[in-house]
């Protein structure tokens, strides 16, 4: 099989989540162009509704209407935040510092994702939360009033980094957050376009409460770590050529093209442009034969949190040995992602080790047939979707979770096959 042909790309899910939540805690009306519609992002409407927030859906527009946070009122009901792990991260510093007492609530899946990594320095704000075991959801926020401080965060997660930055515009006063590496910054480019006192140097970021948030039209990226599973797919299989439109492109976000930099793929960036402070662009990537094998480590990882998986199998494609590490926070995600590549990789005949933090990958071997799982995790289900161009014998166990991020992916993958 070969991929063939062109796909206009959904709005990426990380800026879909923040300019809801940005726009909904600033002053006026905005105009949300390209927001991703998948279940993670219904969450998020949801929630802010059931806060107050007037938001109405149209079929190629949402429209968000602010108050700052007067528009937050006390909820009736839990807040669910379903499956959404940026809903609920971002939730807890949206809430921390308000008058207001609420419960935040998710799925089987999110109730198993930590979240003391974000209420341990929103503590630090002066931010009331309870957890279920100190850890996990569902969560009780309680009224407090925020403090600002200086906070060194000793992970590094743009979900943990933006929960903070939420909190701490409830102060008048400056708080510094210094990273540890550097993380997706789309809270940063959206904070800066929307008027906030933000300033960034290096890891180190400034802001405070002193300017109010305004409301401003947004037009939505197409999600980069969507397309890696189409770039990937061309490259595995001959014959194929794809244009990827309206790409995000974010500095942040670009590990994919670092890595197909470092295994001698070429590709093309076209009509490049910026939306709101946010870079994109069409990518233009045929297949290739004699791609190197790679290795994925140190800062790199967070930038390719949800390529991971696509990469793997990338790397069973390819000759030599990939290596994957530094990539623990893999464990945490929707499922243990490591576990879950290696797992089914492995029963497709894939020549992978797993480690205490990564993965060891030696290509190039032939995919057969097999009965895999998805582990309830829209990017294991992606890449083994991609997996079936190489081999249709493949059956995927769990294989609707697609919508939790890219709710017509099989339509545009089905689009593109020859």
């Amino acid at each position: 099989m070969k991929l063939v042909g062109e796909i206009i790309l959904p709005g990426d899910k990380s800026i879909s989540h923040r300019a809801l939540m940005l726009n909904a805690i600033s002053y006026g009306k905005a105009t949300i162009s390209n927001l991703l519609r998948s279940q993670d992002i219904l969450a998020t409407i949801n929630v802010l509704r059931n806060l107050g927030v007037k938001i109405e859906e149209f079929e190629d527009q949402v429209i968000v209407y602010g108050r700052g946070f007067s528009s937050l009122k006390e909820p009736q009901v839990a807040l669910d935040c379903q499956n959404s792990g940026t809903t609920a991260r971002l939730l807890l510093g949206l809430l921390a510092g308000l008058d207001i007492n609420a419960t935040i609530i998710g799925d089987n899946s999110l109730t198993k994702r930590p979240m003391k990594r974000v209420t341990d320095y929103l503590l630090s704000l002066n931010g009331k939360i309870v957890l279920t075991n100190e850890n996990y959801l569902p969560a009780k926020v309680l009224s407090s009033k925020i403090k600002a401080s200086e906070i060194h965060l000793h992970i590094s997660s743009a979900q943990v980094k933006s929960a903070l930055m939420l909190a701490a515009l409830k102060s008048q006063d400056t708080t510094i957050i210094h990273e540890l590496s550097k993380s997706r910054n789309h809270t940063e480019l959206m904070l800066d376009y929307l008027g906030c006192d933000i300033e960034v140097n290096d890891l180190s970021i400034k802001l405070s409460g002193k300017k109010d948030l305004i409301c401003k039209d947004i037009i939505i990226p197409g999600d980069l770590s969507s397309a890696a599973f189409f770039i990937i797919g061309c490259l595995i299989n001959p014959g194929s050529a794809v244009l990827l439109k309206n790409c995000g492109l974010n500095p942040t976000r670009i590990g994919l093209l670092k890595v197909l930099d470092m295994i001698n793929a070429q590709y093309e960036i076209l009509n490049r442009r910026t939306y709101g402070n946010e870079i994109c662009g069409d990518i233009y990537i045929k297949y290739q034969d004699g791609l190197r094998s790679f290795t994925i480590e140190k800062d790199l990882v967070p930038l390719l949190i949800d390529e991971i998986p696509i990469l793997a199998l990338l790397a069973t494609q390819i000759e030599g040995t990939s290596i994957i590490k530094d990539a623990n926070d893999l464990r945490v995600k929707e499922s243990d992602r490591l576990n879950a590549i290696y797992e089914n990789l492995k029963k497709l005949g894939g020549n992978i080790y797993q480690t205490e933090d990564g993965l060891i990958i030696k290509g190039k071997t032939e995919l057969h047939g097999n009965i895999v799982n998805t582990y309830h995790d829209h990017r294991i289900s992606m890449m083994l979707k991609v997996a079936q161009t190489l081999c249709k014998e493949i059956k995927i166990e769990n294989d609707c979770v697609d919508n939790i991020s890219y709710p017509n992916f099989v339509i545009d993958l089905q689009k593109l096959l020859k």
